[in-house]
């Protein structure tokens, strides 16, 4: 039967036979060249878009007037807790290398080339498997790359304006006696929002990695289930390492974790039975 749906799908997607290995790396060289092209593109206008990207995106999160520290100072007047507010003060920023702030652009530049062009580059991964797929599978599959990009997007949104300033507001003020000052490297608070962000921008494609390991049996439901009291103390640990001390930052945090790790249970069970169905049919 596989081989009757190999030979089905050989005649299907590719009139002239079967590929070889090489002609394999062919095809990826080239999503790969489209994929870094436009990463390139996005990075230039990010690159020019100098003022932009630090003065109003990377350096906010510091800063009071920032979106989410306003939102928590007024939590704080509400609640009549001095402790609600973050990031009250601004860090102090330095730059301790000659060439720090030229090379931190750079960086810099590239890595919000690649948010910028990550549907572009989802898009093109998505072409290259997509051969290796049946018609149903397609079809199945064939919102992928939105949901993908919107997911990982969404991640990087909650991961910039929620964990970005509560984590600034935690490790930025946290000191070992009062005798130490904190005078924050650039390149080390970059480094710290950026890496944040993005792995937000990961922990969000839950739904899609259980999708994916789901449909090729490496990742079960009953697997999700068992572990389930493993991953809800790893997320509250998380949640309590980055936030203020109190429970409403910690299950702010924590609350969008848990329902994703939840939704990618339900999908695993979905896609799990779908499999189930179609050996019993066969």
């Amino acid at each position: 039967m596989s081989e009757e749906r190999t030979t089905k799908k050989q005649n299907d997607d590719s009139p002239k036979g079967e590929m070889s290995f090489l002609d394999h790396l062919e095809i990826l060289r080239w999503h790969i060249i489209r994929s870094s092209a436009a990463i390139l593109i996005f990075a230039i206008a990010a690159f020019v878009l100098k003022s932009f990207i630090f003065d109003v995106v990377i350096l906010s999160p510091r800063m009071p007037d920032f979106w989410t520290n306003r939102m928590f100072a007024k939590l704080g007047d509400l609640v009549g807790s001095e402790a609600v507010k973050i990031n009250q003060v601004p860090l102090k920023m330095q730059s301790i290398k000659i060439a720090g702030q030229f090379s931190t652009h750079i960086m810099v530049s590239i890595i919000a080339g690649f948010i910028m062009s990550s549907p572009v580059v989802f898009y093109e991964f998505w072409r290259f498997i997509k051969p290796a797929l049946y018609p149903n599978e397609r079809k199945h599959a064939g919102g992928a790359v939105f949901f993908t990009s919107v997911l990982f997007l969404t991640g990087i949104l909650f991961g910039y304006f929620l964990i970005v300033p509560l984590s600034i507001h935690f490790l930025g003020t946290y000191q070992v006696s009062s005798e130490v000052e904190n005078t924050i490297n650039l390149r080390s608070y970059i480094g710290s929002v950026t890496s944040i962000s993005l792995a937000a921008g990961v922990v969000f494609l839950i739904p899609i990695f259980s999708y994916f390991l789901s449909k090729v049996g490496l990742l079960t439901p009953q697997f999700m289930k068992t572990y389930r009291r493993h991953a809800y103390i790893a997320m509250l640990l998380l949640s309590a390492v980055i936030t203020p001390p109190d429970i409403f930052s910690q299950v702010m945090v924590c609350f969008p974790l848990v329902f994703l790790y939840e939704i990618g249970i339900m999908i695993s069970r979905h896609v799990v039975k779908k499999r189930e169905k179609e050996m019993e049919a066969m």
